[in-house]
């Protein structure tokens, strides 16, 4: 079973308030499914909020600090928050958190806050996904592979883009998983599993990596492996890119989660209909999924600009 995310809670919170906090983590991460990144996302919001509030009282938080905390004690800690120089969308993600919180220990019968519905979330500009260009995700798969190190970024790497994966997505998959029949089966968001198929470019960028593969070939062995030989995680893949942008002159948003938003950003300039990328990208709503229509007609509106003769 896992265990909860390794916090600092017992000096800020009350031993009653500790246990519901333990009950909170095994909802979220056994009942709602949630990934433990996002658990890990939610349970560091809920300590923002609960490290302030201890200060702002003085005292530990118990359960009764929680039901009776106000508008201006949760106005306040966004306030802090913004003072701090927090982004509006990381402030509306940590409230977003607490909220999760409360509502959680109000509908199980905990403890009632009123005024938590009350907080609207912080105004966010529209956020367009940073797509690179096709002919820089070319050079990104094109680029020479040595060694099992540089052969396993290359498949990783082909692998976001060729089929839109998530980063966590494609780092969790093991070599029992490996495509079969052109197709791989991606668990995503939600524990919700669909099937994406897999170009031969990118079969045959995973067959050379596998070939130098540095661990048994067993089932329950990762794909993406560190150079420790254990599973590879985020922020090495994101290392790993930040050295192809010097080496390759590719822009700061070239980062692992832009070769999803590129797959989907070069499917619909393709001609794939919504519905087609919805699938493919897992997403569950389709308003999701329309983001990249915008960023095709940011892409007319510029081309309109620097060409039109009246422009």
């Amino acid at each position: 079973m896992a265990t909860p995310p390794r916090l600092n809670t017992t000096i800020i919170t009350a031993p009653d308030l500790q246990k519901i906090l333990q009950d909170w983590y095994k909802f979220l991460r056994f009942e709602k499914n949630m990934s433990p990144h996002t658990v890990r996302a939610y349970t560091n919001d809920l300590h923002s909020f609960l490290s302030f509030y201890s200060t702002h009282l003085a005292r530990e938080v118990s359960i009764n600090d929680c039901a009776s905390a106000t508008l201006q004690d949760f106005r306040a800690w966004m306030s802090r928050l913004t003072m701090d120089e927090h982004l509006a969308s990381s402030r509306a993600r940590t409230l977003s958190g607490v909220k999760n919180f409360f509502t959680w220990a109000d509908k199980i019968g905990h403890f009632h806050n009123p005024y938590i519905r009350l907080l609207r979330m912080p105004k966010q500009g529209h956020k367009l996904p940073k797509a690179l260009e096709q002919v820089q995700t070319e050079r990104l798969m094109l680029e020479p592979a040595h060694d099992w190190h540089s052969l396993r970024n290359r498949a990783l790497f082909a692998l976001l883009y060729g089929a839109g994966l998530r980063i966590q997505e494609a780092l969790d998959l093991n070599l029992s998983d490996l495509p079969r029949e052109g197709f791989l089966r991606v668990m995503g968001k939600g524990r919700k599993e669909r099937q994406v198929p897999v170009l031969n470019i990118i079969q045959k960028f995973l067959d050379e990596y596998l070939l130098e593969y540095p661990l048994p070939r067993e089932g329950s062995n990762p794909i993406f492996v560190s150079d420790r030989f254990k599973r590879l995680h985020q922020g090495m893949a994101q290392k790993y890119m930040r050295a192809m942008r010097g080496i390759l002159n590719l822009p700061d948003t070239a980062t692992p989660h832009a070769l999803r938003h590129s797959f989907a950003t070069h499917l619909l300039q393709n001609g794939a209909n919504l519905r087609e990328i919805q699938e493919l990208l897992g997403h569950s709503s389709l308003s999701t999924t329309q983001r990249y229509t915008d960023v095709n007609a940011a892409e007319l509106i510029n081309i309109h600009k620097k060409f039109h003769p009246r422009s």
